[in-house]
């Protein structure tokens, strides 16, 4: 376990940034194929993926997904889909309702706007229906390759903990991590603080003395 280094009664943005490119580097050697943990294969099967994981774990919407996308293979299929009958194959995912309107609408856009194809920047994903700023960057970042920070419950729990934002709202604190992350590690940085969360940073009991950036965190031995 390394060293803690000695509290500071106030941190520069500099001496922050430095000490969040030392987090970086550690989450590389230990998460080195950190990845996002919806299964897909195409951008518009992580897109509905995302809308479907809104408060639902991952491996749920994985076990739902291989039925859902072969009944439904395109945009097209889901925006032409029965209300009824994409409720049934999502059930349960939980909010069911709302998420089928959520997918008819955002694929009855796709289909109408984008030739069925899923957009790839921030602005045209965020006016679809079901779809914020944290779904837009898990699909530019994940499929498309451009970098994101991705504000999920776990990285909203331990960018504070780490004292890395003292904001609570998403968008807040996704610029906030942006002007102390390096451009091209976002994605990483998202996907392998979010297994830090899951792993080791629990939100009631967190794992201080085996974290490997406990030395780095603030809040650590506090819990």
């Amino acid at each position: 376990m390394n060293k803690k280094r000695p509290a500071k009664k106030s941190e520069s943005q500099k001496d922050k940034r430095q000490r969040a490119h030392e987090i970086v580097s550690i989450l590389e050697e230990e998460y080195p194929d950190a990845r996002c943990h919806l299964n897909y294969e195409s951008a518009l099967e992580l897109l509905i993926g995302c809308i479907l994981s809104a408060q639902c774990t991952d491996k749920m919407v994985n076990t739902v997904t291989p039925g859902l996308f072969r009944k439904f293979p395109t945009a097209e299929k889901f925006a032409r889909a029965d209300r009824l009958e994409l409720e049934e194959e999502i059930h349960s995912c939980g909010f069911f309702r709302a998420k089928a309107k959520s997918i008819i609408n955002c694929t009855s856009a796709l289909s109408e706007d984008h030739g069925g194809e899923v957009p790839k920047t921030m602005d045209e994903l965020t006016k679809l229906a079901g779809v914020g700023r944290k779904t837009a960057n898990v699909v530019l970042g994940n499929y498309y390759g451009v970098p994101g920070i991705i504000v999920d419950t776990h990285i909203k729990r331990l960018s504070n903990r780490l004292n890395l934002t003292k904001n609570s709202d998403p968008t807040k604190i996704e610029y906030d991590l942006q002007k102390l992350i390096p451009e091209e590690k976002w994605t990483f940085f998202s996907n392998s603080l979010g297994d830090h969360g899951r792993t080791v940073c629990f939100a009631r009991k967190p794992r201080c003395e085996e974290c490997a950036v406990s030395h780095l965190c603030p809040s650590a031995g506090k819990f």
